[in-house]
């Protein structure tokens, strides 16, 4: 008679190919899976668990891919091709193209510049998704852009500037300030961990800024927006929905009206020296 593999009691012969197992064992496997089941494989990230990222990055890339089937370069743009799909250029965005500190943010110029600023925001953007509410994250993505090309008008008004660097940038100072400043229910391991990621992302990236033909007055602008951004937001970050959702509302809303008075003391101010004679 065979035996129990489990209790070493001795069972009736079981088929060929099967195990011999007593019925009792059996019943006792079968009911210690059903308390711990086998983990299955984590899903990848995707739509559902970043929809603000994604639709970030989707419209990037449409925006890139219409740039090339109407003929611009895949890899070198030209400052011409890139001024007439909404890049930042002194001249237009502080006179009559006041849109431009929007669009020039969904502009890149070349395909490794698109790829490592997509590569960027979507792992910043899986910790923004966590840490933010859709709208806060959207508006914050939007505030910083902004800010940040007013940075790079002001420092450089001639120069044809593009990308979602500043952006990112700012994702980036609001998470660092939210993280630190923030009640948030994460351990203190983690979080030190992602802090160190965070403030590491951006000291390298400042770094490669100093390259000839990138923009860190751009990167600057846009990290000292997003940090104002996150100090201010921090403190509700976890209050009952009705009370974050107001709180959204007024610091957004202060947000714009900085934003729009800075533009236009940098608009006055690059004007007035433009006209102003030498001497």
């Amino acid at each position: 008679m065979p035996a129990c593999v489990s209790c070493g009691r001795e069972i009736p012969p079981v088929p060929t190919g099967e195990l011999n197992i007593c019925p009792e064992c059996r019943a006792t496997i079968l009911a210690r899976q059903s308390q711990n089941p086998v983990p299955t494989r984590r899903r990848s990230r995707g739509f559902e668990e970043m929809p603000v990222t994604s639709i970030l990055i989707g419209l990037n890339v449409l925006v890139f891919a219409l740039m090339v089937v109407s003929g611009v370069s895949f890899t070198s743009p030209d400052n011409q091709q890139l001024v007439k799909w909404g890049a930042d250029w002194g001249p237009l965005t502080l006179t009559t193209q006041y849109w431009r500190l929007l669009t020039s943010n969904y502009v890149h110029i070349g395909i490794i510049h698109i790829a490592l600023n997509m590569w960027c925001l979507w792992n910043l953007g899986a910790l923004a998704e966590r840490i933010f509410d859709r709208w806060t994250y959207a508006l914050t993505y939007a505030a910083c852009g902004i800010g940040s090309s007013i940075v790079a008008v002001w420092w450089r008004p001639m120069l044809v500037s593009a990308g979602a660097s500043g952006a990112i940038f700012g994702i980036a100072g609001a998470l660092i300030a939210a993280l630190y400043l923030g009640r948030l229910p994460v351990p203190p391991s983690a979080l030190k961990a992602t802090l160190k990621s965070l403030l590491a992302f951006a000291g390298y990236n400042l770094f490669f800024g100093l390259l000839p033909g990138i923009s860190n007055a751009a990167h600057l602008g846009g990290l000292v927006t997003g940090l104002g951004l996150g100090a201010v937001l921090a403190p509700r970050l976890t209050a009952p929905p009705d009370e974050r959702n107001s709180w959204r509302r007024l610091i957004f809303i202060a947000a714009a009206v900085l934003l729009t008075a800075l533009f236009y003391f940098v608009r006055r101010s690059l004007l007035h020296a433009a006209l102003t004679p030498p001497g």
